[in-house]
This record gives structure tokens, C-alpha cells and sequence, in this order.
């Protein structure tokens, strides 16, 4: 495995650092005040005043991957695309400056991939211009939704029609007035097999029979103006021509998206944990505490280091993961994906807790970005699938050249990879 940068990435960190030192990071308190004034449930003035400077530098899409049958992005593997990511993870709000926000990113790229030409007409083309937002509506309140197929929400046909029946939470996006589209699961067939009783269909949000019940918060943060919804859906008819892939084809489209969306979220945790650490190190350097600097304890160099070291731990194994989506597709990398999704948001939250530590007071504070930083971190080993569940992908995938190849057949130890001597 190469992980050396090609030159149109070097090109391509070099200009979005760039943009990040001239326009973002000097707008974080611009960007914390808007949203605290006034309707916070309206599109951040200084985001949309930078849309337009990031696709003029031509840093807009950049997650689209090659192949796309759209020439919108810039045409980039997951390896290519991961240290880009990393670097607009540094400030939470930044994707949404260059159009590489969750969910829209993955909600793009189910469009790209499944849509019909009609329907990437109305709905990914002015995704990919940033004209419109979109929400994914999967996770329900009533069931253990870490087993996807719990999900209990219907999609009945009726003619020319399907009608839609469920309660929704955790609508990441649907608290944006731009929102317009939600991709629904649900089930098509309840007798079918397991995992072929759900389908995805496209829900326009201004359909009659959507009730938006409440915003959830996050440990207190609500996320305005993106907002994580729970919503009630009534007798809501969508034409049968919204239906993606076909019916029964839910879980497909699933690993699909969520494959992408999973190293997205662990690319940009990797770039949030740097900056957290960079901040510790300004701060243990400049306080001084009990007559020495703060970074001349023992205690909190050890601190440092550990953060440092797993950084680099993560970050290795996320364009490891990366790189091998790339080369074998998402499911022979999928204990990969499962193993960074566990690592990457725990890094994270270890990482912060350090430096909220180091920062005392002002760490949980509004003061800096830690405490918000924090808690999306630590949301994270939830969003996406709980830890334990990818901890069970592992697990399998470990256990796999172990387990009988027939039934009532031991496997050979001698062809068993990794077998030491107590095997």
C-alpha cells in the first residue's frame, strides 16, 4: 500500500488549507454568532457567503468518486479524498462550505449510484449545486435499530403509488429549511427473507401526511440549523417511480452508502483530533501552573504522546480501509470499515478528553470548540452502528478461517492462517 499524496492531491491540500486559513478558521466566532441570533433554524449566513469563494477555487464536491457519471466533483478515490477530509473535518461545519456534508454526501452518492436519470434530474443535480439539502430516514424509536432489519416503517404499494407509514428519528439534516428530499427505509415485503423485505424510496418533504415532531438534541446541542429530527409519517403517498433500485433492495443500497459514509465520519474525527491536540500543546506551552509550565508535567506529556500516537494508529488504518475499498470494494473491506468506525470515534474521544483536561475550565466552556467537539465525537460510536456492532463484524471475520467448512467438519489447523500454538 502506497499512502504517498499524488500530486493532484498535494495540489489539492495545499489549496484547501489555503481557503481553511483565510476563510474558515477566522469565521468560527462569525459562524457561532449567526446561529445564535435571531431564527436559528435558517441557513448560516457566512457558510453561504463562502459556497460560492470554495467552488470558485474549485474545492466544491470533492467526495464524488470516479466514474460518476456526473462531472461535478473532483473524480477521487477514498484514498485520495481522505486527507481532504481531514482537513475540512478540523472545523465541524466546514464540509458544508465546500458541499461534502453528511447526509448529503452519502444521500449524492446513493443517487449517483442507484437513481434513475429522472430522478438524479430533480434530486442530485441540485444536491450537487448546494441548491437544495436532503435527510436519510433509516434509525426508529420503537425498535433496536443497530439490527436494521427491526425496522418496522411500510411501503405498501397502492397503483401508481406507494404509501408510506412510520416514525423516524435521528434525521440528521431535516431541520434545514433547504431540506426537500428524505431517502425512506421501510418494508416492502415483511414475509420476504430477512434482509429482503426493505426497499428506499424518494420522499419529497413538502408531501402531505410528514409531521415533524421535534428536534433532538446532542448533550445539549441541538445542531441548528441542521438538526436531527424525529418524524411522523402518515398515509404519505409518493408516486411508485420514486422507489430506488427496486423493491426488496433496501439493504444493498444500504451497505452501499453507509460504507462510504462510515470512513467519511472517521476521516473527518482523524482531522479533529489533530487540531485538538494542536490545541493542547498551545496551551500546556503557554500556562503555567505550580511554577512550571504546564507542558513540563510529566503527566501531561504522556498525555501528548498517547495522543499522538494514536493518531497516527487511526490514521493509518482509515486510509488503510481506504485504500481497500478502492482496490476490493466495500465488502471485502468491510471488517476494515467496521474496525475504523469502532477506533476512530474513541481516538477522537480520548484525544479531546486530553486536551479539555489540559484547557480546565474553558474546555467545556463555549470558549473553545472542545466540548462541542466532544460530544459529535463521542455520538459517533452510536451514528452509523453502535460500537459493538462493528465489534461483531470483527469478530466474525477473525473467526471465519476457524469455523467448519461443513458441517460436523473441524477445520485443518495446518491451512489456518494466524494459528499459533495453542490454535
Amino acid at each position: 500500500m502506497n499512502f504517498d499524496y499524488s500530486p493532484k492531491v498535494q495540489d489539492l491540500r495545499a489549496r484547501l488549507s489555503a481557503f481553511m486559513d483565510e476563510h474558515v478558521y477566522p469565521n468560527e466566532e462569525t459562524y457561532a454568532r449567526q446561529v445564535a441570533e435571531g431564527d436559528r433554524w435558517t441557513p448560516v449566513a457566512v457558510i453561504e457567503e463562502l459556497k460560492p469563494l470554495a467552488r470558485e477555487a474549485g474545492l466544491w464536491n470533492l467526495f464524488l468518486p470516479p466514474g460518476s457519471r456526473h462531472s461535478f466533483g473532483a473524480g477521487l478515490t477514498n484514498l485520495e479524498y481522505a486527507p481532504l477530509c481531514e482537513i475540512m473535518g478540523r472545523v465541524p461545519w466546514a464540509p458544508e462550505v465546500f458541499n461534502c456534508s453528511a447526509p448529503d454526501t452519502g444521500n449524492m452518492e446513493v443517487l449517483a449510484q442507484y437513481g434513475t436519470p429522472e430522478q438524479q434530474e430533480r434530486w442530485l443535480a441540485p444536491l450537487l449545486a448546494g441548491e437544495i439539502r436532503s435527510c436519510f430516514a433509516m434509525t426508529e424509536p420503537e425498535v433496536a435499530s443497530s439490527d436494521a432489519t427491526n425496522i418496522e416503517s411500510s411501503i405498501r404499494r397502492d397503483g401508481d403509488d406507494y404509501v408510506i407509514d412510520g416514525r423516524k428519528w435521528w434525521t440528521s439534516g431535516a431541520g434545514d429549511p433547504r431540506c426537500r428530499v428524505a431517502i425512506f427505509m421501510g418494508k416492502t415485503d415483511p414475509s420476504a427473507p430477512r434482509h429482503r423485505q426493505q426497499s428506499m424510496i424518494l420522499v419529497p418533504m413538502d408531501t402531505p401526511g410528514i409531521t415533524v415532531r421535534r428536534m433532538l438534541s446532542v448533550f445539549g446541542y441541538d445542531d441548528a440549523p441542521h438538526g436531527h429530527a424525529e418524524i411522523a409519517f402518515e398515509g404519505v403517498r409518493v408516486p411508485a417511480a420514486n422507489l430506488l433500485l427496486g423493491e426488496g433492495r433496501g439493504f444493498e443500497i444500504a451497505q452501499g452508502r453507509l460504507g462510504p459514509g462510515r470512513i467519511h465520519h472517521c476521516m473527518r474525527l482523524i482531522g479533529l483530533a489533530e487540531r485538538a491536540l494542536e490545541l493542547t500543546c498551545a496551551r500546556a506551552a503557554s500556562r503555567v501552573a505550580f511554577g512550571r509550565p504546564i507542558s513540563e508535567q510529566g503527566v501531561v506529556r504522556a498525555g501528548i504522546a498517547e495522543s499522538r500516537m494514536e493518531i497516527e494508529q487511526a490514521r493509518l488504518l482509515v486510509l488503510k480501509a481506504a485504500h481497500m475499498m478502492d482496490t476490493v470494494g466495500n465488502k471485502a473491506a468491510r471488517a476494515e470499515i467496521a474496525m475504523i468506525k469502532v477506533v476512530a470515534p474513541n481516538v477522537a474521544c480520548r484525544v479531546i478528553d486530553r486536551a479539555i483536561q489540559v484547557h480546565g475550565g474553558a474546555g467545556v466552556s463555549q470558549d473553545t470548540f472542545l466540548a462541542y467537539a466532544y460530544a459529535s465525537s463521542r455520538t459517533l460510536r452510536l451514528a452509523d452502528g453502535p460500537d459493538e456492532v462493528h465489534a461483531e463484524t470483527v469478530a466474525k471475520e477473525e473467526l471465519r478461517p476457524f469455523q467448519p467448512r461443513r458441517e460436523g467438519e473441524k477445520p485443518d489447523a495446518v491451512t489456518v492462517p494466524n494459528a499459533g500454538v495453542n490454535a
